[in-house]
């Protein structure tokens, strides 16, 4: 059997939304976990306002914003002193099916090698449109997307080993955890669970999607829709993947790819006469080239 899980809910403002994911986790069925809440110096006072609401639940309060990867690694690191895990990570705009956390632990439980393991996502307020039915990697163009983002779910995609799992939840084993490290840090924001999962499965362990277990998560999944500062970290976050993981014969195709597509980007937006985030995207592709990582100033 799988020992206790603990959920890290990851906040940086939206208190609301902080507050009704937990309700969701409440609601959970035939499920036993602990719930960490980490709040990355959210400037609502977020932190402080849920040890009042909700002092049944642990808060974990950062010195600054930690990003993705730092404010769950400060997290992990402290669910990992106990004898903890697995660990799920969550974000804050998420609401969880009730049966979701069952259905997670028992494919778990079901199967050993699992590393990493991610639920089907939806889209927030669109039925059942899909956001994430896992994650493939295109090496060869240096891209990766997240399967089905936009379709209907009508029961096409059923359970598999894939590349990714969107890092709005995933599950990771204490094991997997010992073996293939923490999130890297100098991602700060976006392409950090890619990492993860490339990292995680070159240990040798699954990442799998199951779609029995299903949750809705409130993020875009249109690219027009992104502001620069997500246009910034994709981008560079992008190049610093690829130059880490493309295979050798690859990394140069791959490399290639990416700072053309992060051309295209620039073209793309000055055309649409959208200067902010044609300048966010050319600073990216800069401060890739200068290794330049973790947070950026204010962009």
């Amino acid at each position: 059997m799988t020992s206790r899980p603990v959920i890290i809910v990851l906040t940086y403002n939206g208190l609301d939304l902080t507050l009704d994911c937990l309700r969701s986790l409440d609601r959970q069925i035939d499920a036993s976990f602990d719930v960490l809440v980490v709040d990355n110096a959210s400037p609502d006072g977020s932190g402080e306002v849920l040890r009042r609401q909700r002092p049944d639940i642990e808060v974990l309060q950062a010195p600054s914003n930690l990003g993705y990867a730092g404010g769950n690694n400060l997290g992990l690191r402290h669910a990992m002193r106990a004898e903890a895990g697995p660990f799920l990570l969550l974000n804050n705009d998420t609401l969880l099916e009730p049966d979701c956390i069952r259905t997670l632990l028992t494919t778990l439980d079901q199967q050993p090698g699992i590393g990493i393991l991610g639920p089907m996502v939806y889209t927030w307020g669109e039925g059942k449109t899909i956001s994430s039915a896992g994650g493939r990697i295109d090496w060869r163009h240096a891209d990766a997307v997240n399967v089905g983002a936009g379709d209907p779910d009508e029961g096409q995609y059923g359970p598999r080993s894939v590349d990714f799992i969107n890092g709005c939840s995933l599950l990771i084993t204490r094991k997997a955890v010992d073996q293939a490290g923490l999130l890297d840090e100098r991602y700060f924001m976006y392409w950090e669970e890619t990492d993860w999962c490339a990292r995680v499965c070159r240990a040798g362990f699954d990442v799998r999607l199951e779609p029995g277990a299903r949750l809705h998560h409130k993020a875009t999944i249109r690219p027009a829709e992104l502001g620069p500062t997500a246009l910034y970290y994709m981008t560079r976050n992008r190049i610093l993947f690829f130059g880490k993981h493309a295979p050798g014969p690859q990394k140069l195709r791959a490399m290639l790819h990416a700072f053309h597509g992060a051309y295209r980007g620039v073209r793309r937006e000055t055309r649409q006469g959208r200067t902010d985030h044609a300048r966010a995207i050319r600073r990216g592709m800069w401060d890739a080239l200068r290794g330049h990582w973790g947070a950026a100033p204010a962009l």
